[in-house]
């Protein structure tokens, strides 16, 4: 396909699945003291199952983990898991820099001192970092992430928020969503969140000396990954979302000491059953990443799902209005229900 027509069909995906207005939740709760360790909860609108409660998606935002990207863009998506009868669990998770600079990394973090497992559960504020018309896309944090621009991640506070909220979901499900089934909890995220996803659902692989290792697997239906960055070192050669990967894990120098705390593809098997949804035609994550994440997946003797679209990019994934979304929906059952 021509580049032009590929730009150009890009384009009108992003600003399909950008239209819908952002929908509030039905609950908010915190898993730490600062105002992005907040977890957005929608009940379930259809039927649900064995004494009225529902599976549990897990959901993780993309946006290249950059600032400016946050999970009310995906808030839509949310509503349509919950319209088919799941309940939901937006997670918000610390990010990187704008370009002023607010939000620099710490210095923690494997290999350094004071790395900590994670924020402990607090009442930090429930604010809301941004607006649905103002979270941008992917694609547009690919562009001319250099010097003074976005910077994609925070090392270590990204990965801590993670483990910090997947460890206190428990505890806060029962309080703001008693709709939702703890037994049948599926994780999601898209993008840069599909590969929080895989990374959170694999912690049990970390090496030792990681602070965000568990001792057994997390009690999961499965995962289900949406145009995952599941593979870094693929992602960091294809240089996706203008060098992002890369500037995950803190720079030139941290990414080799890094990534075996942080690269999904390098955290196998987890014994977790796992599936990626992926567009063909996805410009933005290309599915030489997925790819590459479920041949290493066979390589360490697990079976991963890969279900690749035609003619689908990167946000119908995420778009109500997308047929692709149906799929996704369907994916989640098939683990879920």
């Amino acid at each position: 396909m021509p580049h032009d027509v590929a730009a150009a069909r890009a384009a009108a995906e992003e600003e399909s699945a950008f239209s819908h207005p952002p929908v509030d939740p039905d609950a908010i709760a915190s898993y730490g003291d600062h105002p992005d360790q907040v977890i957005d909860f929608y009940a379930p609108r259809g039927e649900s199952g064995p004494g009225g409660q529902a599976p549990l998606v897990v959901l993780l935002h993309g946006g290249a983990w950059r600032a400016r990207y946050d999970r009310r863009h995906v808030t839509p998506f949310a509503d349509f898991l919950a319209r088919r009868g799941f309940a939901v669990a937006n997670v918000e998770y610390r990010r990187g820099a704008d370009a002023s600079g607010a939000g620099a990394s710490g210095a923690g973090g494997p290999g350094s001192e004071g790395s900590g497992a994670g924020a402990a559960a607090g009442s930090g504020s429930a604010g809301t970092a941004g607006s649905g018309s103002d979270s941008g896309t992917a694609a547009g944090a690919g562009a001319g992430a250099g010097a003074g621009g976005p910077v994609a991640g925070r090392w270590p506070e990204t990965f801590d928020d993670v483990a910090a909220a997947l460890d206190a979901l428990p505890a806060l499900v029962r309080e703001a969503l008693p709709q939702a089934d703890p037994r049948r909890i599926v994780l999601t995220g898209h993008s840069a969140g599909g590969h929080l996803a895989l990374w959170g659902a694999a912690r049990h692989c970390l090496p030792a000396d990681a602070p965000w290792r568990t001792d057994r697997p997390a009690l999961l239906r499965g995962v289900v990954a949406l145009a995952p960055i599941a593979d870094l070192t693929v992602a960091d050669k294809l240089d996706v979302c203008g060098g992002a990967t890369r500037q995950l894990l803190g720079g030139e120098v941290e990414f080799a000491e890094r990534q075996p705390y942080a690269d999904p593809a390098l955290l196998l098997p987890t014994g977790i059953a796992t599936t990626l949804v992926q567009g063909r035609a996805d410009v933005v994550v290309p599915h030489a990443v997925a790819d590459s994440y479920a041949d290493a997946a066979a390589k360490a003797g697990e079976v991963v799902g890969l279900t690749l679209l035609e003619d689908v990019g990167h946000f119908p994934l995420i778009d109500p209005a997308a047929d692709a979304c149906a799929v996704v929906v369907e994916e989640i059952a098939q683990l879920a229900w």
